[in-house]
């Protein structure tokens, strides 16, 4: 897609948006290992993009049926919280002058992600971005969450637009997957490095933050 025939701007927020992930992993790995199962960095870093559902689905592979996901949730929980409201969780680079060019533009956005409503909202305040976002798509108010095409359908018809002339920025391969499920274009700005070979080769664009993404809209 050229930056010209662009409509709209559709954001993922987890690695995206906010450096969220680490907070995630952080919480996670204590409260599993609290349980007794302290799981390998590795294992933390291929949950990037997932929804909750994936997440336990995962950790009920890994750890058996025997594992009491009630208890891991609302310990993870409870540390998530505790270190975000300590710390905060940052904002990535490029964001905000990003947002600059789409206001200049007048190119509507919207937030797609696979966290929760009220997740997603908690973390958009402890960024101090709650206000920023006009329209948020989470993952528990459609069907099926990303690498289905859903979240991204629902974002494009809040903004009545086109889904092929939204841009999909997102920072994982599921996210990936579920953009090109849905016929939009995308770009990649991956939050791990290396990246993901996959995404990077099936993404219209890889770019290696949002202050590129800024650029590129920019100049169209």
């Amino acid at each position: 897609m050229s930056a010209r025939r662009l409509r709209a701007v559709i954001f993922d927020m987890d690695g995206l948006v906010l450096d969220s992930e680490p907070t995630y992993v952080h919480a996670w790995r204590q409260a599993a290992a609290e349980l007794g199962f302290p799981l390998p960095d590795s294992f933390w870093t291929d949950l990037s993009g997932c929804s909750g559902t994936m997440v336990s689905r995962r950790l009920l592979d890994r750890c058996g049926l025997g594992f009491d996901l009630e208890r891991f949730q609302t310990l993870s929980g409870a540390y998530w919280l505790a270190h975000v409201q300590r710390y905060g969780i940052a904002v990535k680079p490029g964001f905000f002058n990003l947002l600059e060019v789409l206001f200049q533009r007048d190119l509507p956005f919207c937030l797609a992600t696979n966290s929760a409503l009220t997740a997603a909202q908690k973390c958009l305040a402890n960024a101090g971005l709650a206000d920023r976002f006009p329209c948020i798509v989470a993952g528990d108010t459609v069907s099926a969450a990303k690498p289905a095409p859903d979240i991204f359908l629902r974002a494009a018809a809040e903004m009545e637009r086109p889904i092929q002339d939204c841009l999909v920025l997102e920072d994982s391969p599921i996210g990936i997957r579920a953009a090109l499920a849905a016929g939009a274009p995308c770009i990649f700005v991956p939050s791990l490095k290396p990246a993901d070979a996959w995404a990077a080769e099936h993404a219209d664009y890889l770019m290696d933050d949002l202050q590129q993404v800024a650029d590129f809209i920019s100049a169209g």
